[in-house]
């Protein structure tokens, strides 16, 4: 299930379903998009980041496995033809 937030521009909190994540654009390259989950549960959690891009396809970021209490990001780079990143959201699975 993806979730993405909108206004990427700015540090924003993503409403993962288990994870606490923030999600942001780099500020270095507006075609990059991170998401940072920590994660507080009881059991191991995969996430990767769901970048929307303007004007070039959507792009998925790294699967990062999270044991409990551990952080992680994972990003994604739309093409170098983008209008940027215009949402972030979080895909999660349990492992």
């Amino acid at each position: 299930m993806a979730l993405l937030v909108g206004g990427a521009v700015h540090a924003s909190p993503a409403s993962a379903l288990d994870l606490n994540c923030t999600t942001y654009v780099h500020n270095n390259d507006p075609n990059t998009g991170i998401a940072f989950c920590d994660n507080p549960t009881g059991r191991t959690i995969a996430f990767r980041a769901v970048v929307v891009c303007g004007w070039a396809p959507d792009v998925y970021g790294q699967w990062v496995t999270l044991a409990p209490g551990r952080v992680g990001q994972s990003q994604a780079t739309c093409a170098f033809y983008s209008t940027g990143v215009g949402a972030i959201g979080v895909d999660e699975r349990y492992v």
